[in-house]
């Protein structure tokens, strides 16, 4: 059950419900998104029943939701939700693009890097400075150092910044730095980690397990909005099948039947699900033209020489021809891109 409270209700409209549910035996757990505050209700539905809780001051309405993931399911939640990652706005009617190395290596390389993915038409810029490596031998990543890369990289090009974390106990730290924080496709259901960055107060971008169903998907979803973070952008980053001739086999239906599921943001990846420069713009395309919210695009100066992933990392003389496709197609889907306003960390 999910109670929908009315954008005019108080912080005392909120606890009273709160209360009482919690004095018939429940749990209550309060989320807030932009323009409303919805408090998911877990235990006896009968007992719920009788609190009546719909007549309460500042509720809008209570809902039965019949599917696992009850926050963010669209069943309470009709209108798709738009998340603002340091000022730029990632959902419907416009097309939001998340770009940058895939590792941070040095100053130098990350600022050429976020350069480069602006040009591209970014407004966001990735960067990893943990990194889960299927091999303990290959690069980990600066930690803080990289961190503290990116934050200087973002007052010098004004590009928000999202990097992964990787460890309940990074959360805070990373948080201290980042605008918007990674959960990898391996940690998808790690739910110690989902709980913690849930906690965070900033926006999270979710990934797809790559064995994962929707289901999984949406269900790891819940388990940061349960924790009072509706700020949530998924993502699809291809799954594991048996085709070998690339790293993923990208799910493009994921994109609308996820959409349609749930009123949180979806964008795709083309760069882990192809694993090859050459994919990635023909899978760039099928994305925006599929409908989905947003990229998240590996660029590197130099990817012959990249720590991590350079065989999927578009180069300088891709830039263009991915900012000319980002373009066109961006406005023949009727989205605006998404530009970048200088962020401010807090």
């Amino acid at each position: 059950m999910v109670v929908v409270m009315a954008p005019d209700a108080t912080e005392d409209d909120l606890a009273a419900v709160v209360d009482l549910v919690r004095v018939a035996g429940g749990s209550a757990f309060v989320s807030r998104g932009v323009s409303r505050t919805i408090v998911g209700l877990v235990g006896d539905l009968d007992d719920f029943a009788a609190l009546n809780l719909g007549s309460r001051p500042g509720v809008q309405r209570v809902m039965r939701i019949s599917v696992p993931f009850k926050l963010v399911s669209r069943e309470h939640h009709a209108q798709r939700s738009v998340v603002r990652v340091g000022g730029v706005p990632v959902g419907p009617d416009v097309l939001s693009v998340i770009a940058g190395p895939c590792a941070v290596e040095t100053p130098e390389q990350t600022l050429v890097a976020a350069r480069m993915a602006k040009a591209a038409g970014a407004a966001l810029l990735r960067g990893g400075a943990f990194k889960p490596r299927t091999s303990p031998y290959s690069y980990q990543g600066l930690g803080e150092a990289g961190l503290r890369i990116l934050a200087d990289v973002r007052a010098e090009t004004g590009l928000p910044v999202v990097t992964e974390v990787i460890d309940p106990g990074h959360v805070d730290l990373v948080a201290s730095y980042a605008d918007m924080l990674q959960v990898g496709a391996r940690n998808m259901q790690n739910f110690a980690l989902l709980q913690a960055v849930g906690e965070s107060g900033r926006p999270v971008l979710l990934k797809r397990g790559f064995s994962a169903t929707i289901e999984e998907w949406l269900s790891a979803a819940e388990y940061i909005a349960q924790r009072g973070n509706l700020d949530i952008v998924l993502c699809e980053r291809g799954i594991r099948t048996f085709e070998p001739a690339t790293r993923n086999t990208l799910d493009i239906s994921a994109v609308p039947v996820a959409q349609s599921l749930s009123h949180l943001p979806v964008i795709v990846d083309p760069s882990h699900s192809g694993g090859r420069r050459d994919l990635v713009l023909p899978l760039t395309r099928a994305a925006i033209a599929v409908g989905a919210d947003g990229l998240i695009i590996d660029i590197h100066p130099n990817p012959k020489v990249a720590l991590c992933d350079g065989d999927q990392a578009l180069n300088e003389a891709d830039v263009a021809e991915l900012a000319d496709a980002i373009a066109v197609l961006s406005a023949l889907m009727g989205r605006t891109l998404a530009v970048a306003e200088p962020a401010v960390v807090s």
